[in-house]
């Protein structure tokens, strides 16, 4: 197949070209439009209890609170007649726009749950309506109209999921444009630090451009069919960028060192494909593979990474496998080309001599010089021991966003926060008796402040005889209860709030269905958790799968799987002791919490892929030289020598487009750039740099051990560099290492 790929750019170069640049306008073209079908939120499952109840509450009592109102009296309280007339006017107001349902607010009730201890405050509560997409496009127009001074007596504030899920959309894009404007001008000055020249600089950013763009056009088509989340965007931008520039720099330096040995234009090209371009392709896969785990899981917002990460991959390695050849039969030698003035030297080679002495270092003593290197990572992954897990909310946002002040507004002045309250829906009728006895019940649970019913509000076991309850809650066909709480929402107390509200014995033959914040985050820890064992399963079976494959080794994907999770668990430590922990929060600013739940998984998964991508870098070279005939310390040491510098260079450009996102002012964010850019780091250097050559020496040659019946297979299937390439010269073929 490699050599079909290699005949096809050196007999149809310009077409392969033109096709090329079509289909990268029809791409672009296509893929402007995905940003209008991708949707916020996709946290939860929708089989969940939780999800369950939403959707019973949305049909039958116009949804639950997403949107608080916080209105402040500018002078006195919020009883003072003028305030209170233009707080009637402004509901008034509410309840006409027609994206707005269940407003409910002090001055209609007279709650003094909706009026602040001091006064100042009251509290308007809302349903947006809507799909994800629709709820934040709804959410941003009545924020638009109502925030800010009403009426010259009354400040308006919002709070609540919708308007956190649509500050935090405003702000992924503008945290976006920041990283790409600092990762393209700082990855182009890297490239051309690597290769010291314009040309082949260029070469790289053209497949990123190619990838993402692709990506993009793949994310419309899947937006028009099924939901896809808004933040899959940062993904394809980061990996897009960084796995173009990877697989087309691993092809540009083996061009340009086939260059350097004397080989023909068309010769260089075949062995480029035949060996680089065979790396490409494994590696690819096994990215892909790692990648494709998230789509076992239910919440859209984590498939929709599996699937901008599959698919910016295979676009990656495809317009690598075929553009990239084109692009050497045209340029030949003006690949060299556009040499910058202040390089003394021509870079055309891979050669590292500093990997392959460091390597030849690591497997003269490679337990004194692997075991301080494990020490380190044991270290660092120590923090793992107390990780807790939490959902995005308005803690990821900046402290001076209005839905996260307003949230503390309601936390600290307030008697328990309805827009926390847990949500209980009974989908059938219910007599008045047993729903008393229930919510009684209810009441009397730990931190528990007031049940809210149909039939009255309950407290500390016993009805509230001044409050009357709620009509508005209860249905012939249906009833709904709301908890509320003086937890801080999604504490450990929160979450067990929820199991012992499940727990409670409802009234005889019905199956009440437990919402709200906290009982969604319960509900994704359990859905996330109990999907984690078959997605890290099918990577460890696909990775493996393909290894062997690649190399015909049983030993070599052990290998490879050991270093790699003792690499992602100092990275994942790492993270835990930053955005958990909170060290360096006042230097990154954002607020110590658990560790996103869905963002830990999505970084397990990049770094782990990302990692199988070095993985094959290096033990293809490595494999390629063993074929040849070198022995197992010499393959290690000459093969690091090649790949070292390549493998450095990959890694650094990889880390940039990442770490990039640091910049970010959404906490969860934060963490996926600084850790996935750190995982990065860790396995080109102390994993490939060290681990790697002490392991393949302590594995002599059992590191390329198979039975035999699995090495006769892997001699019929398998897939491996080396070995002769059609029009290859034989004064070539002696040069390639």
């Amino acid at each position: 197949m490699f050599e079909r790929i290699a005949e096809l750019a050196i007999r149809r170069s310009r077409l392969v070209l033109v096709v090329a640049v079509v289909a990268l306008a029809l791409m672009g073209a296509l893929g402007a439009g995905a940003f209008g079908k991708m949707l916020g939120g996709g946290y939860d499952d929708p089989a969940s209890l939780s999800s369950r109840a939403a959707k019973v509450i949305d049909g039958k009592f116009g949804g639950e609170t997403n949107l608080v109102l916080l209105v402040r009296a500018d002078q006195g309280r919020v009883d003072a007649p003028a305030a209170e007339r233009n707080g009637r006017a402004l509901v008034a107001d509410l309840k006409k726009e027609q994206h707005l349902e269940n407003v409910i607010s002090y001055w209609d009730t007279a709650s003094p749950d909706l009026r602040s201890k001091d006064g100042r405050e009251a509290m308007v509560l809302a349903h947006v309506k809507g799909n994800d997409t629709e709820r934040d496009e709804n959410a941003k127009s009545v924020i638009d109209a109502y925030a800010g001074p009403y009426k010259d007596t009354l400040t308006v504030q919002a709070g609540g999921g919708a308007a956190v899920t649509s500050e935090m959309g405003t702000q992924s894009a503008k945290d976006l444009v920041l990283a790409e404007s600092i990762a393209v001008p700082l990855t182009l000055l890297l490239l051309l630090l690597v290769f010291g020249n314009m040309v082949a600089a260029l070469l790289p950013l053209a497949i990123g451009t190619i990838a993402i763009a692709g990506t993009f056009a793949e994310l419309y088509v899947l937006g028009s069919v099924t939901d896809v989340s808004v933040f899959a965007v940062n993904l394809t931008t980061a990996l897009g960028l960084g796995l173009g520039i990877d697989y087309a720099l691993l092809m540009v330096s083996r061009f340009r060192e086939q260059l350097a040995t004397g080989a023909s234009v068309d010769d260089a090209v075949r062995r480029t494909v035949s060996t680089a371009g065979r790396t490409v392709a494994f590696s690819a896969a096994t990215v892909a593979a790692a990648l494709a785990a998230l789509l076992v899981f239910p919440q859209y917002f984590l498939r929709s990474f599996g699937y901008a990460g599959v698919g910016v991959v295979v676009i990656a390695a495809v317009s690598t496998l075929f553009v990239m050849p084109a692009l050497f039969v045209v340029l030949g030698h003006r690949v060299n080309g556009g040499r910058l003035p202040w390089m003394n030297r021509e870079r055309s080679g891979t050669g590292a001599p500093l990997w392959g002495r460091l390597a030849g270092t690591v497997m003269r003593r490679p337990a004194l010089t692997a075991l301080p290197v494990l020490a380190v990572l044991l270290v660092a992954a120590s923090p793992l021991l107390g990780i807790t897990f939490g959902t995005p909310d308005e803690r990821v946002l900046p402290e001076d966003a209005e839905s996260r002040q307003v949230s503390s507004v309601l936390s600290e002045k307030f008697n328990g926060d309805d827009s926390s309250a847990l949500h209980i829906v009974i989908d059938t009728s219910v007599s008045k008796n047993p729903l008393e006895s229930y919510a009684t019940e209810l009441s009397d649970l730990d931190g528990v402040v007031r049940v809210e019913t149909s039939t009255g509000t309950y407290a500390d076991g016993q009805s509230a005889a001044t409050d009357p309850g709620s009509t508005a809650l209860g249905r012939p066909d249906a009833q709904q209860l709301n908890v509320v709480s003086t937890l801080t929402p999604k504490s450990d107390a929160a979450q067990n709030l929820v199991r012992e509200v499940r727990a409670v014995a409802p009234p005889a033959g019905t199956h009440p269905l437990v919402g709200g914040v906290d009982a969604v985050l319960v509900d994704s820890k359990h859905s996330v958790g109990s999907r984690l064992p078959l997605a890290v399963a099918l990577v460890a079976l696909t990775t493996f799968l393909l290894l062997f494959l690649f190399t015909g080794s049983v030993v070599q994907p052990l290998r490879a799987l050991l270093l790699n999770m003792i690499s992602l668990g100092a990275t994942l430590g790492v993270m835990t002791w930053i955005f958990q922990d909170g060290h360096l929060s006042s230097v990154l600013g954002f607020t110590a919490q658990p560790m996103d739940v869905s963002m830990t998984v999505l970084m397990f998964c990049i770094a782990f892929g990302l990692s199988m991508d070095y993985e094959v870098f290096v033990t293809s070279r490595i494999k390629e030289l063993h074929d040849l005939g070198e022995d197992n310390e010499s393959a290690v040491t000459n093969g690091l020598g090649h790949t070292g510098r390549i493998v450095t260079a990959a890694a650094c450009l990889l880390a940039v487009s990442f770490f990039a996102f640091g910049t970010a002012e959404l906490s969860f964010m934060q963490l996926f750039g600084l850790g996935s850019g750190l995982a990065i780091l860790i396995d080109a250097v102390a994993v490939r740099g060290i681990l790697v050559p002490a392991a393949m020496r302590l594995l002599g040659r059992s590191a390329w051990y198979a039975p035999g019946f699995l090495r006769r297979f892997h001699e019929r299937f398998g897939l491996s560099e080396g070995g002769p390439v059609p029009g290859l010269r034989e004064r070539d073929a002696s040069q390639v290492h």
